[in-house]
């Protein structure tokens, strides 16, 4: 098996089975993630509650003419195989 190199000098690991990563302070980095995690959710725009109260509403008119109409589906469905059996 061939071993391939990294060309950065830094990195370490080098085969696929270990691919090469580069030393160095990782906290660094995770606090960074965090700190813009901070700044993008504050960008976001929660819904009001009058959104999210018509939001719900319309869900839940949706999903009730949607059963409706399953259920009067089935009970014909079931009439038309009991007539024939």
């Amino acid at each position: 098996m061939v071993e391939h190199w990294s060309p950065k000098p830094g990195a370490v690991g080098s085969s696929p089975s270990w691919p090469a990563t580069i030393k160095g302070n990782n906290m660094g980095k995770f606090s960074t993630f965090i700190a813009n995690a901070k700044a993008e959710l504050h960008k976001v725009i929660f819904p009001t509650q009058i959104q999210v109260r018509q939001a719900f509403l319309a869900v839940l008119l949706v999903v009730t003419v949607i059963s409706i109409f399953l259920a009067l589906v089935d009970l014909l469905m079931s009439s038309i195989v009991s007539s024939v059996l």
